[in-house]
């Protein structure tokens, strides 16, 4: 049995029961009956773990400002992210791209299933193998609205689809990244890899066909289901396969190969209900339009790959801390690195520390470059390009505000190392559960990106504790791992940050708790699946 103490026992469980109740109180205030909008439960939950940690935990005040202003700064990541997929969204949809697009799709099939499959699975597992950071539901789902499909049903569809490949997103950044301070031995990662892409395989048998209801008919899922199997297995299949050797590629190369084969069967009609796919030969889209409307897409994804691929060299230079500017604002210091890397070091003259990576961030670099290039492409007027502007900046409003307010709680859920509320939540799990840990180890990697908005962020913060716990009751430590990994991604389709975001790119307004409580059945279905393949790989 696994026994974490801090002070007497009776000291442990009030200390983990004050933890945890800011987080059951944000999901009351966010899923009850007339639910409150993140903007606003999200601000009333920072603050009451800000007063846990000052006046039941007597941390220091220095260091409490210091992760505030850690936490404000860092909103700027995800926010500048979403407001750059909104103006790619509102510059194609101004434009008529994005209705050339809908008639284009529509004419390879007109089945929503198979819409559904090639947008939201396929080529969403690609773009998340490519730059993660939430870019898949950004650019997929406003397709899929476009497409006529309902903007709540497919923030939701989006969510759960964007699991299975996340614990190989940015290039396997959740792996080799998510578990440096490990210090794993290369075989060790790859059996790590190569477990994670088994049981998300797996997993993946049922989790695109859960979103898929939340979209279209049970009838209409059944009729197609054998096109549905094969889209999963052409991306999953591929997916694992490359698991065995290499921890970077899996959910790239996977959508990549996923996304043609898609293409293929859903032209080929090959596993779809044919009253319902009858090709529209007569609405066939020239395909000089279908150039020009996709090449924005097509640019965005290839600059994706080419600055996120370590040995082409850009990533480097765009990545580069070589210092450029600096001064420093009383105990802290503000630098700019020759590659506009922005940092804030020592805030308030504490090892709190913030940074912004300009150029990579999937803001600058690709969106607003590929928005820029298609102003010219797509015949933009001045007036439709202000349209797009301030329709972007309108959006991104209360976003702002509960982001910001997410990541402040972030920081302050995790100041006090292992006595931190966050570690305190985690420690009484394994202690409730012992040698039986590798049956909800998975929960633990989704509790963490459920906090953080990053599989990345929650391996970071669990693997360490994940490690500890299978060596002390006996466990496979590769295994534990990874049904962390496979608990981080997973807990994507529940993360605050996630489903702020999404709503915010498909104009959704004030149903962040309904669409909470629509994601938290596939997370326990998946979490399941990870519990019974933990029992088959152990």
């Amino acid at each position: 049995m696994v026994e974490f103490y801090i002070g007497t026992v009776d000291e442990m469980l009030q200390s983990t029961l004050i933890s945890a109740f800011p987080i059951a109180l944000l999901i009351w205030m966010m899923t009850k009956q007339r639910a409150l909008p993140s903007h606003i439960a999200l601000p009333i939950t920072a603050l009451l773990v800000g007063l846990i940690q000052l006046f039941y935990f007597h941390s220091d005040g220095r260091l409490l400002g210091a992760n505030i202003i850690s936490g404000v700064l860092s909103v700027l990541t995800p926010i500048s992210i979403v407001a750059g997929a909104i103006l790619l969204n509102r510059v194609l949809a101004i434009s008529g791209a994005e209705a050339v697009i809908g008639r284009w799709l529509d004419s390879i099939s007109n089945n929503k299933v198979a819409q559904l499959m090639i947008i939201g699975w396929a080529f969403a597992f690609m773009l998340e193998g490519a730059s993660g950071f939430g870019t898949p539901a950004a650019i997929a789902a406003p397709m899929l609205v476009g497409l006529g499909f309902q903007p709540i049903k497919v923030a939701i569809f989006a969510l759960i689809m964007n699991s299975v490949p996340v614990s190989f997103g940015a290039v396997g950044t959740p792996i080799w990244f998510g578990f440096e301070a490990l210090a794993l031995s290369p075989s060790d990662l790859l059996e790590v890899a190569n477990q994670t892409a088994l049981i998300n395989a797996v997993a993946a048998l049922l989790i695109p066909i859960l979103a898929l209801k939340f979209v279209v008919s049970g009838s209409l899922i059944r009729q197609n289901l054998v096109f549905i199997l094969l889209s999963i297995l052409s991306c999953t299949l591929p997916y694992y396969a490359l698991a065995n050797w290499n921890y970077e590629f899996p959910s790239l190369l996977g959508g990549a190969v996923g996304l043609m084969m898609n293409i293929f069967l859903a032209k080929a009609n090959i596993g779809l209900h044919t009253t319902q796919n009858t090709l529209n030969k007569q609405t066939k889209v020239p395909s000089r339009e279908v150039f020009f409307a996709l090449l924005p897409l097509g640019l965005l994804i290839v600059i994706l790959i080419v600055t996120r691929i370590s040995p082409l060299g850009i990533k480097g230079l765009l990545t580069s801390t070589n210092a450029w500017l600096g001064i420093d604002i009383g105990g802290s210091h503000l630098g700019v690195s020759q590659s506009l890397v922005v940092s804030l070091e020592n805030i308030l003259s504490t090892s709190v520390s913030w940074s912004y990576k300009t150029l990579y961030v999937p803001a600058l670099i690709p969106f607003v470059l590929v928005v820029l290039i298609s102003i010219p492409l797509l015949n933009l007027s001045k007036t439709q390009v202000k349209e797009a502007f301030f329709e972007t900046g309108q959006r991104i409003q209360l976003p702002l505000v509960s982001l910001a307010a997410a990541l402040v709680m972030v920081n302050l859920m995790m100041l006090g190392a292992e006595q931190s509320p966050i570690f305190l939540i985690a420690n009484a799990f394994a202690t409730l559960t012992g040698d039986s840990w590798s049956l909800f180890a998975a929960l633990l990697g989704a509790l963490g990106s459920f906090f953080s908005g990053s599989a990345t962020v929650s391996n970071l913060t669990f693997g360490g504790i994940q490690q500890t716990i299978a060596a002390q009751v006996g466990l496979p430590v590769n295994l534990v791992l990874a049904l962390q990994s496979v608990g981080a991604a997973m807990g994507n389709m529940v993360c605050i940050n996630n489903i702020i975001a999404v709503s915010a790119i498909l104009g959704i307004h004030h149903k962040e708790g309904f669409i909470l409580k629509k994601t938290i059945l596939p997370l326990l279905v998946y979490g399941g699946v990870a519990a019974l393949m933990a029992i088959v790989l152990s």
